[in-house]
């Protein structure tokens, strides 16, 4: 690690350094699963400020889900680089387009639908076509793709000839309905999702003065996870350039799971291609999982395009070295309270079979209590899936064994309803009591509502009420010295702004999907049968690909300890099923066979 006397460098490790250092031109930051990709770009942000080589104002931050954004500026405004503007793709778009379209069409931007079946349902009837809800689903995704990889009507057609029409409409109820979707949106002033990126472009394409005030608006652009850009967002990306180069991106091939909504990862494979000048910097130093875990990571990637090869720093972390590297904002309170010792244990992968999958939810829910019992906070475990019927039977394994989860994905945790009550009945209150600790303020108010200290016995809704309101009684404890009632409430509001969620002591239960970009001390990943990861629709090379992939992110979310299984027996005819092809390439295919150095171990458990 080289030295330096910049405090936004010092930190960093060789490579990270490297990348916040080229401010200028095309770069390419290649970083893999947990190697502080995120650190590495919010340092460069602020480094070019802090420099001057950047106006705040004139650089663009762009990421893929607002989450992501919230956490992109909470870093930057650490950083002392606050004003920069981080947006998604969409969120960048649609204020372009509320900017312009009064001055190039006229009147107020036509209103974004909120999701497309009920103006489809409405199409539909308007053509006097019965059509169900899987169908028109199936169809408003069929829309969606369309726009978002930018299909040609030839395309369209030869797509539309090999796959045929979505459920059981024929080729020509599918085009009159798509015809009447979008007649139906111009006669009511509206704009589906997509649209938004399509119509934005059509601006700066058509009028050339919007290209160039959006132009002289921006000069530097940073994309995140820029393996899930799709070329309808390649395209506007490419508007906003113009002829400039200013442009960085980040992102991991391996990590691409959502090609079912556009996202390729041949223009991150490709960068170096078009910018041949490009500064190229790959992250492998992985400061997130063990050994272990990065060893069966890297073996499931083994030999596919543009892996990268990670190493795992983790069992150094009480390291001056990999403790400087470590990014702090990764580092969970359950991460911060774990002793030394527990930090550098390298625990192999487990792999264990059960006769069927209430035998797998209930052994699983069964560990997970084990590992409570032991010390491990409920929060820094994940139950991870493929589908998210799976998390059923695991709430109640779980239940039984009076364990509290969460489903990732579910109510946000601000727009649960106990919970906008207390913020707001938090905030009522801040207007008239002062001068009296913080913690008794907070406290008083909760205590209306019905929380207390001690918390309520078992599972079930009246515990996950105190456990929402028991998070927000925590976040007195997160409060800097001296925070005022009034503080910590328009701090809770600006919390709910950007879904800043507390933690909440519970095991999240999520599907593969969900998990990314999230990571837990122990993850369990359930279900790993043929059929279901690969699940039973990926039939080509490209889909077993995808699936793969997604298993490699559900293997890096884990920082300490991962556990894999499956069930012998499942689904609705409980039939027999095969453990996943990737379980057997991680080295688990024959019971008791001997295994390669550092090869998952396997666990047979007795037929029931």
């Amino acid at each position: 690690m080289t030295g330096t006397s910049d405090p936004l460098l010092a930190d960093l490790d060789d490579e990270q350094r490297i990348a916040a250092e080229a401010l200028l031109g095309p770069v390419c930051i290649l970083a893999g699963a947990g190697t502080g990709k995120t650190r590495a770009i919010t340092h460069r942000i602020a480094y070019g400020v802090s420099t001057g080589t950047y106006d705040p104002a004139r650089i663009m931050a762009l990421t893929f889900t607002a989450r992501a954004a919230a956490e992109l500026r909470e870093r930057l405004r650490a950083l002392g680089a606050g004003g920069v503007p981080v947006r998604t793709f969409h969120a960048a778009a649609l204020a372009q387009l509320n900017h312009f379209w009064p001055l190039v069409v006229g009147g107020s931007a036509p209103r974004v639908l909120e999701y497309k079946g009920r103006m489809l349902g409405a199409a539909a009837e308007s053509i006097r076509l019965r059509v169900d809800q899987a169908t028109l689903r199936d169809v408003a995704a069929e829309i969606e793709w369309r726009k978002v990889t930018l299909m040609t009507p030839e395309a369209s057609e030869t797509r539309l000839a090999v796959r045929g029409a979505p459920g059981s409409l024929t080729p020509e109820q599918f085009r009159d309905l798509l015809a009447a979707y979008e007649r139906l949106k111009d006669e009511r002033r509206q704009l589906d999702f997509e649209d938004v990126l399509l119509a934005t472009a059509g601006m700066i394409e058509a009028e050339a003065s919007v290209a160039m005030q959006v132009h002289e608006s921006y000069r530097h652009f940073v994309v995140d996870e820029y393996q899930d850009v799709s070329p309808a967002q390649q395209h506007l990306l490419d508007l906003w350039l113009g002829d400039r180069r200013e442009l960085c991106v980040v992102g991991d091939a391996s990590q691409t799971i959502y090609s079912f909504a556009g996202a390729t990862p041949e223009y991150l494979l490709d960068f170096d291609r078009r910018f041949q000048d490009a500064t190229v910097v790959r992250l492998e130093r992985n400061y997130r999982s063990t050994e272990p875990i990065v060893d069966a990571a890297n073996r499931l990637m083994r030999g596919r395009a543009g892996a990268l090869q990670l190493r795992s720093m983790a069992d150094a972390a009480s390291t001056a070295d990999a403790a400087a590297a470590a990014d702090p904002v990764i580092a969970t309170d359950a991460a911060a309270a774990r002793p030394a010792a527990a930090r550098r244990s390298s625990v192999e992968p487990a792999v264990t079979s059960y006769a069927d999958e209430l035998a797998e939810a209930r052994g699983v829910a069964t560990l997970v209590r084990a590992r409570i019992d032991a010390g491990i906070r409920p929060e820094s475990i994940a139950i991870l899936m493929r589908v998210n019927s799976q998390s059923a039977m695991l709430e109640h394994a779980l239940d039984e064994v009076g364990v509290a989860s969460r489903i990732r994905g579910a109510v946000r945790f601000f727009d649960q309803p106990e919970v906008r009550q207390a913020v707001q009945a938090l905030r009522a209150a801040a207007l008239t009591i002062a001068n009296e600790p913080l913690f008794k303020s907070v406290s008083d108010v909760l205590r209306s509502l019905g929380w207390s200290a001690q918390a309520p016995d078992g599972p079930g809704a009246v515990r996950a009420r105190w456990e929402s309101l028991n998070a927000l009684a925590r976040l007195v404890d997160d409060s800097p010295p001296g925070t005022t009632f009034r503080a910590f409430a328009d701090d809770l509001r600006a919390r709910a702004e950007a879904h800043h969620e507390p933690t909440v002591a519970a095991v999240t239960l999520a599907t593969l999907h969900s998990a990314k970009g999230l990571e837990w001390d122990e993850v369990h990943i359930v279900g790993l049968t043929e059929g279901m990861l690969p699940i039973a629709y990926a039939k080509t090379l490209e889909a077993i690909d995808e699936e793969r992939r997604l298993f490699y992110v559900g293997v890096t979310r884990a920082r300490r300890r991962l556990s894999l299984s499956w069930a012998r027996v499942g689904g609705q005819h409980r039939s027999e099923r095969a453990e996943s092809r990737f379980l057997q390439e991680l080295g688990t295919r024959t019971a008791g066979a001997p295994r390669a150095a550092g090869a998952a171990r396997r666990s047979e458990t007795a037929r029931s």
